[in-house]
């Protein structure tokens, strides 16, 4: 007796969609709604930063203000609804009482970049450009400054054109070994 479950929208007070999904999920145990509502999710992705020539990773937010809800759509009650309307910074379900449930292709677009994030690693956060002067961190060029000529985003490599006794040098270094200078 397997149901087709839906993906709802639940709007949230942005930047507590950690701390309501932890809430929301204690109302489900309570209730024991585990048979028909199967997760919450908060939609992020994994990005990264190099600070200090270091990988500083964290997890970015895709739908600020957000929460998916996957649930079976004939049980979601008005009770239900309620229930979890009133958890707080909870504003309400997408389409108030009568939660409308998301399109599939939108609900997988999110849920795929969630999954495509978690698969892929990370991406990171301010991409480095061409043309953009950087400082080389590591390696035996090191201290040095250079100019993006290219930008490999799959390999996380770049080809920079260094100054070496007054002449324009290629190197190719890893995001790793640069940093972006101020």
């Amino acid at each position: 007796m397997s149901e087709d479950k839906k993906w709802y929208s639940l709007r949230v007070i942005s930047g507590k969609e950690r701390k309501i999904k932890e809430r929301i999920d204690a109302e489900i145990l309570r209730n024991e709604w585990n048979s028909f509502i199967s997760s919450v999710v908060v939609p992020t992705e994994k990005v990264y930063k190099i600070r200090n020539g270091k990988k500083v990773i964290s997890e970015r937010n895709i739908l600020p203000g957000y929460l998916l809800v996957e649930a079976v759509p004939g049980k979601l009650s008005a009770e239900v609804v309620q229930v979890i309307a009133n958890v707080p910074n909870v504003i309400h379900f997408l389409g108030k009482n009568t939660p409308e449930p998301m399109k599939d292709a939108e609900a997988n677009r999110l849920l795929g970049k969630v999954d495509e994030s978690q698969a892929a690693g990370e991406s990171l956060i301010e991409p480095f450009i061409v043309g953009e002067t950087i400082k080389i961190v590591d390696g035996p060029f090191s201290e040095f400054i250079g100019d993006i000529q290219e930008v490999n985003e799959e390999k996380k490599k770049l080809k920079v054109i260094v100054k070496i006794f007054g002449r324009g040098t290629e190197v190719e270094l890893g995001f790793m070994q640069v940093e972006k200078t101020s």
